[in-house]
């Protein structure tokens, strides 16, 4: 999910023009007082233009973006907490920044909407009766103990503030692929099937790449894993052996790093069948190219969002952080990143800033009874549509795994690259 330096050359100087014309024309008491500004590192996912400008003008304070590639992001925050007031990612990097120490807890009692955060990321679960799913779901994460680790024991102080979340699957163009039947025949065996030879990318997220070739190869027969979210050192081999193997037969098309780079994939043809994350689905159907969001009878891989603290982070900085924070699970957030796809922690805040349309058509999984517009006024979805797997709990009902950094990650690591490189 890399942005070009041109495109983060382009947000800082569109970022300076606007927030000097908006705050001066439409909040010039803003500069009678000192001003706090917090730094919010992340990636293109939440790190929107649309949402900077709105916080400034409803907080009063003045925030900077960075956004970076996925690991790129990781690896400057681990390193430097001084880098950033707040990141933003998804709960596989929790593990990371803890252990690097490179962010600091964060207070429940400080949380304006915390009693209103939703079961899924407390305790794994969006009902009692869904799948919890294999690696860490949220909750294994949330919590800092007394003794300073993380656990699902429930305590007064987490290490990220539960927000954005959604569940991933692949996306196929039913030009050339069958369209399936959601959660009985879409299956990620189609990843690897010999059918689709040539015309096939995953993601280029070693976290998150290894999982949609890992619940590809145990749907094809290919092997089985004992624990496909903490994979042993032989079931990495194998599944790279495969993986390699498939590669030097021309199985792949390539490995998407951005969400634009994986609609031009499927825009130019290059692809029919892909990992893919829902704005691209989304900007795909806004285009006219009919791409399916597969729903999985193995179940999806679900990610969670997670806003955390850094270590460095004190005094009025520390309070404006909190201030974006609560901010983000305020309702406006959560209704516009629903435009993508997206849901938030505590979804009926945001309920009200939605239509109805779009609150039926993105929650309750029921047919569109208007045509819907994206998070860049463009058409996203027609009328009559239904989103692809249904309704928000009975997609977060089928998680087959979530995005996780496993005890073997750094061995993983150096296959993914190896596989890449081959």
């Amino acid at each position: 999910m890399d942005y070009s330096d041109n495109r983060r050359d382009f947000l800082k100087t569109l970022g300076v023009g606007a927030v000097a014309s908006t705050l001066a024309f439409k909040a010039p008491y803003v500069f009678a007082k000192n001003m706090s500004t917090i730094r919010v590192m992340g990636t293109h996912v939440t790190l929107q233009e649309e949402l900077r400008q709105k916080a400034m003008l409803e907080l009063g304070i003045n925030i900077e973006f960075t956004p970076m590639g996925s690991a790129a992001v990781l690896q400057k925050a681990a390193s430097d907490p001084s880098s950033f007031d707040l990141y933003e990612q998804w709960s596989d990097s929790i593990n990371i920044l803890w252990q690097a120490g490179a962010i600091q807890p964060i207070e429940t009692e400080r949380l304006t909407y915390w009693q209103e955060i939703n079961p899924l990321s407390k305790t794994g679960k969006i009902v009692p009766d869904a799948k919890l799913g294999a690696g860490d779901s949220p909750n294994k994460l949330l919590y800092v103990q007394a003794d300073g680790s993380l656990a699902t024991t429930p305590t007064n102080a987490i290490s990220f503030m539960p927000y954005v979340h959604n569940v991933d699957s692949f996306g196929y163009n039913t030009q050339y692929i069958k369209q399936g039947t959601p959660y009985e025949t879409e299956s990620w065996s189609w990843l690897l099937d010999e059918k689709n030879k040539g015309k096939v990318a995953l993601v280029n997220a070693p976290t998150i790449g290894i999982f949609d070739a890992a619940l590809a190869a145990e749907a094809q027969g290919l092997m089985t894993f004992k624990d496909m979210g903490n994979m042993s050192i032989s079931e990495i081999d194998q599944l790279f052996a495969i993986l390699l193997q498939k590669k030097r037969q021309g199985h792949f098309a390539g490995f998407w790093t951005s969400v634009p780079q994986s609609v031009d994939f499927m825009k130019m043809k290059r692809v029919t069948i892909q990992s893919m994350f829902s704005p691209g689905v989304s900007a795909c159907k806004g285009q006219g190219i009919p791409v399916v969001y597969a729903s999985p009878k193995e179940g999806y891989r679900a990610w969670h969002g997670v806003m955390c603290l850094s270590a460095n982070a004190q005094g009025h900085v520390k309070d404006a952080a909190y201030e974006y924070m609560n901010w983000w699970l305020s309702g406006y957030p959560g209704a516009f990143i629903a435009r993508q796809g997206y849901y938030i922690s505590n979804p009926e805040r945001s309920q009200p800033l939605m239509s109805k349309a779009e609150w039926q058509y993105w929650y309750e999984g029921q047919e569109a009874s208007i045509d819907l517009r994206g998070t860049d006024g463009k058409i996203s979805v027609q009328a009559g549509q239904v989103r692809d797997g249904g309704s928000y709990i009975k997609r977060f009902s089928n998680i087959a795994v979530w995005n996780t950094v496993m005890p073997n990650y750094d061995y993983s690591l150096d296959k993914w690259y190896e596989l890449l490189n081959s």
